[in-house]
């Protein structure tokens, strides 16, 4: 019998700290603070994020994150703000972004329309004035000026920069299959960022 009292004062005592334990536990409920109706404890939720592609003539077009809610014209100052010849009225800088948008700052039709007509009198091309050309921000016509670049490198050019965010250096160049060392050294000197 003596086994038996054993197992039964083991039960019992289980028994007690189990008691105790929900006992416990209710008092420690029980002690929790109460709102009163009208108040609400503060969830602070921290801001998302978004990540936006910038092109176009701004200063340094790339990819930006910036927080959830954030406008077109913060996404701009990100990347440096307009170039001079960028057509702040055609984009609406008010606008709200969304995660994953593309966001193009279009030149002003004037400054585009000046560049052609000068270059029509003169009857030389951008490359044979002597004039830099933007690699971020040149159209397919004005790449496929440059030494040793045809259209389909034009293509290559500007589908690098839609999808890396942009050229950080004018050595980038040289990840676009088709331009080797050998190109990269006729254009190196006709382009700019």
């Amino acid at each position: 019998m003596p086994m038996f009292k054993r197992s039964m004062m083991i039960l019992l005592l289980l028994g007690i700290v189990a008691a105790g334990g929900l006992m416990y536990g209710y008092s420690e409920q029980d002690a929790a603070v109460k709102l009163a109706a009208g108040e609400s404890q503060s969830t602070e939720v921290p801001a998302h994020e978004i990540t936006v592609y910038v092109t176009g003539a701004v200063n340094r077009p790339g990819v930006v994150t910036l927080k959830e809610g954030a406008r077109i014209g913060d996404a701009v100052n990100s990347c440096g703000g307009l170039l001079p010849t960028g057509d702040a009225e055609r984009v609406n800088m008010a606008q709200v972004l969304k995660d994953g948008q593309k966001v193009q700052v279009p030149e002003k039709a004037a400054a585009q329309a000046k560049s052609a007509t000068n270059s029509a009198k003169k009857g030389k091309s951008a490359e044979q004035q002597g004039e830099l050309i933007n690699i971020n921000t040149a159209d397919a016509q004005a790449l496929d000026s440059l030494p040793g670049v045809g259209p389909s490198t034009a293509q290559k050019i500007i589908d690098y920069r839609e999808t890396e965010g942009g050229f950080q250096d004018i050595n980038d160049l040289k990840k676009i299959k088709g331009i080797g060392e050998a190109k990269f050294a006729k254009l190196k000197d006709r382009v700019c960022i």
